[in-house]
C-alpha cells in the first residue's frame, strides 16, 4: 500500500504558507506533505525535511527541487540540523507523527503482525536495538511496564510473564511468534482488534523512543519559529495527542505565579504560543478512503511575540 498523507490539505493550510518562507517538514515519510508545501512556495521559499528512516531519505532524493533539502536524523535533533543548514528562524514546522504505511506494509521492517518477519521495529535501521534484542533480554517487570505504559494493555503483566517464559525455550525472533504468544495471554479484546495490537504498539514506541522524541522536539521547534510562525502536529494515538495538547496549552498559558506568592502579572513571561482553532479530525470521506486516518488528530499553534529564551 502506498503512503497516503493524512489531513494533507488541512495541515498545509494550517501552516499559513508565505511564498518566500522557510519551513520544516520534520517527518518526510514519503513526501506527501513536502510536495504539497513546495507546490505552494515561491522561488524564494525553502523547505527542509527530516527523517530518521534511511528508506525515506532515499525516497527524498527523487524530489529534485533546488528549494528542498533532506536531513537524515531524528526530529529530536532538529535544532542542530537547522544550525547545520544555516537556518536561524522558521516560518512553520510540521510534524506527522506515527508510522508510515510503507513501514507497516514492508514485512521486513517487523512493525506489523500481519506478516511473518524478523522482529525489528526500528524506524532507523542503521542504529539501535531491535525489538527482538530487547524482548529477549529485558526483565519481566520492564516488559510489563512498557506494554502497560505505551500500549495501555490491561493484560500487560500476563503478556510479560508469557514472553519471559517462552524465551527460555527459544528466542522470540519473529512478528508471528510474538503475536501468537500475546494472543495466548490476552483473554479479551475490543471487537475488530487483534489481541497483539496494543503490545506491538507499545514495543514500537519504546524501541524508537517515540514519546521522548516528541518531548525533545516540540520545545526546539517553538524556539526556532518566527513570531506568527505555525506549529502543526498530526498525532495518531492518545499518548502522542495528549503530549501535544498539554505542551501547546502550557506554552500558550505562559509563566504561572507560584501559589500564595504575590507576583505582578507584568513580571510573568507570556506564553510563547497562541492556540489556533480547535483540534481537527479527518472527515468521513477521508476515513473511508484511508482507514488509517481514523485515529488522526491535527493541532495548530502560532508563535507569539514573546521572549526567544526557553
Amino acid at each position: 500500500m502506498s503512503h497516503i498523507s493524512v489531513l494533507l490539505g488541512e495541515a498545509v493550510a494550517a501552516l499559513d504558507l508565505h511564498p518566500d518562507g522557510v519551513y520544516l517538514d520534520a517527518t518526510f515519510g514519503r513526501g506527501g506533505h513536502s510536495r504539497a508545501i513546495l507546490a505552494r512556495l515561491g522561488q524564494g521559499g525553502r523547505l527542509i525535511a527530516m527523517d530518521r528512516d534511511p528508506v525515506a531519505v532515499t525516497a527524498a532524493a527523487a524530489l529534485q527541487d533546488a528549494r528542498f533539502s533532506i536531513v537524515h536524523a531524528p526530529f529530536s535533533e532538529l535544532g542542530e540540523a537547522m544550525r547545520e543548514q544555516g537556518i536561524e528562524r522558521l516560518d512553520g514546522v510540521l510534524f506527522d507523527l506515527g508510522v508510515s504505511s510503507p513501514q507497516l506494509d514492508e514485512a521486513e521492517r517487523g512493525f506489523s503482525f500481519r506478516f511473518d518477519a524478523p522482529l525489528d521495529m526500528r524506524m532507523d535501521t542503521s542504529r539501535g536495538m531491535t525489538a527482538a534484542d530487547w524482548l529477549n533480554t529485558a526483565s519481566e517487570e520492564e516488559i510489563a511496564h512498557v506494554v502497560w505504559d505505551y500500549g495501555e494493555e490491561r493484560f500487560a503483566r500476563k503478556v510479560a510473564r508469557t514472553l519471559v517464559q517462552a524465551r527460555t525455550e527459544s528466542p522470540i525472533a519473529t512478528t508471528r511468534q510474538l503475536a501468537t504468544l500475546v494472543a495466548g495471554a490476552v483473554r479479551t479484546r475490543e471487537r475488530g482488534q487483534d489481541p497483539a495490537t496494543r503490545t506491538f504498539q507499545a514495543v514500537r514506541i519504546f524501541i524508537n523512543r517515540e514519546l521522548e522524541e516528541i518531548a525533545a522536539a516540540l520545545p526546539q521547534a517553538v524556539e526556532l519559529l518566527k513570531p506568527g510562525g505555525r506549529l502543526v502536529v498530526i498525532s495518531f494515538h492518545s499518548l502522542e495527542d495528549r503530549m501535544v495538547k498539554q505542551f501547546m496549552r502550557k506554552e500558550s498559558a505562559g509563566e504561572q505565579a507560584p501559589p500564595d506568592i504575590p507576583v505582578l502579572a507584568a513580571d510573568l513571561r507570556p506564553g510563547r504560543l497562541r492556540l489556533v482553532g480547535k483540534a481537527l479530525k479527518p472527515g468521513e470521506a477521508e476515513c473511508a478512503a484511508n482507514p488509517r486516518a481514523r485515529s488522526a488528530t491535527l493541532r495548530v499553534a502560532a508563535r507569539t511575540e514573546g521572549s526567544w529564551s526557553s
